[in-house]
């Protein structure tokens, strides 16, 4: 398993073809409490860039972008619920949306954690 991130503040974690993602702890952070999550439908499929999901908080509406493309998989029904995981567990709980990686070499671009931690330094 590997973990990557965005300069928009995305994590991914990738198993096989397969990506995990959601926002970083920084991105949380930076929102304060959400009060909303608005994820994308399973089977869409979705450019590297492109806004995929919406998250809102009690500051701003932000977007969360897709950071390769491919077909949504699986959403995390959780979030609708209760969207406060996004602020309790950014890294774990809160993934927003399972993705196929339709062209792996969109990872290329993307930072480790080093690279993200002197980023947002």
């Amino acid at each position: 398993m590997t973990v990557l991130y965005t300069p928009d503040h995305e994590w991914l974690r990738i198993e096989g073809d397969v990506a995990t993602v959601g926002v970083t702890d920084y991105a949380q952070t930076q929102l304060g409490d959400v009060v909303f999550v608005d994820l994308p439908k399973v089977g869409r499929v979705v450019k590297k860039a492109e806004a995929a999901a919406v998250v809102e908080s009690v500051k701003a509406a932000s977007d969360v972008y897709a950071p390769v493309s491919g077909e949504v998989l699986e959403v995390n029904e959780t979030l609708g619920a209760d969207p406060s995981l996004v602020n309790s567990d950014p890294a774990g709980g809160a993934w927003f949306f399972k993705i196929r990686i339709s062209d792996k070499s969109e990872l290329d671009g993307l930072m480790d954690e080093a690279a993200y931690k002197a980023h947002t330094a």
